[in-house]
């Protein structure tokens, strides 16, 4: 029932004004960045910093172009999960945009790492595939487009850290299976259709055991020389 508590929130923000319009001895609720986010906090934090559900990322620090794409492409259902579908259905581009702004401009602290459950030989096999790629299967490095640290790339590149391994995990399975998706050249879907359920969990543990970064900006805008040609917004 937790997941569907951004949902009440937001309910409950939409009914304020209601509220506020058919009593004259109730003010209309302030249209200021905390009540726009409110909503969001249940499940992401209040400074999009996450949470102790694994499903749920750090929204924080990651560039806002990236932002305002997902932003987007659930109001428009190309992502589907439904109380975000819900939540910001009837919300404008404008509006969007201001709120994956707020939230690239935050730098809360990053959670402690998931102690490793996996062997030593999937993290390795994890480093080598974040680091290196791997050439003979025509993988690139993950860190060629999201930076040596990790931390993603203006406008649409995310960073990589403080995430959980199952909600990496079931990320790349979504490039792997075309839940998600970006215009053409689609890099995300080619890469991920590269990799095995193997290299999906390998990456996945490696990742989500990796400390924070002792600088958590992403990159500017083409400051990484990108392998692949990548579409910038959702489909």
């Amino acid at each position: 029932m937790h997941r569907f508590l951004p949902l009440v929130a937001f309910l409950a923000l939409v009914a304020l004004p209601i509220g506020a319009a058919q009593s004259q001895t109730t003010e209309r609720a302030p249209d200021t960045m905390a009540a726009r986010v409110l909503a969001c906090a249940s499940c992401h934090g209040a400074e999009g910093e996450g949470t102790s559900d694994v499903y749920f990322p750090r929204l924080a620090g990651k560039p806002a172009g990236y932002l305002y794409n997902q932003l987007i492409a659930f109001r428009d259902g190309r992502r589907k999960y439904p109380p975000m579908n819900y939540l910001l259905e009837f919300l404008p581009d404008d509006y969007l945009k201001k709120i994956a702004e707020h939230f690239a401009s935050l730098r809360p602290s990053f959670p402690p790492p998931a102690p490793p459950t996996d062997s030593k030989e999937v993290l390795a096999r994890g480093e080598s595939i974040v680091k290196n790629g791997d050439p003979q299967h025509g993988i690139p490095p993950c860190s060629a487009c999201h930076g040596p640290a990790l931390g993603g790339m203006e406008p649409g590149v995310p960073g990589l850290l403080g995430l959980r391994a199952a909600y990496i995990s079931g990320q790349l399975g979504g490039w792997r299976y075309g839940t998600r998706t970006a215009i053409a050249p689609d890099c995300m879907q080619i890469v991920a259709s590269l990799l095995t359920e193997d290299d999906v969990k390998a990456v996945a543990a490696y990742l989500s055991s990796r400390p924070a970064p002792s600088d958590p900006s992403f990159a500017p805008r083409g400051s990484l020389p990108m392998p692949l040609e990548c579409g910038s917004e959702p489909r």
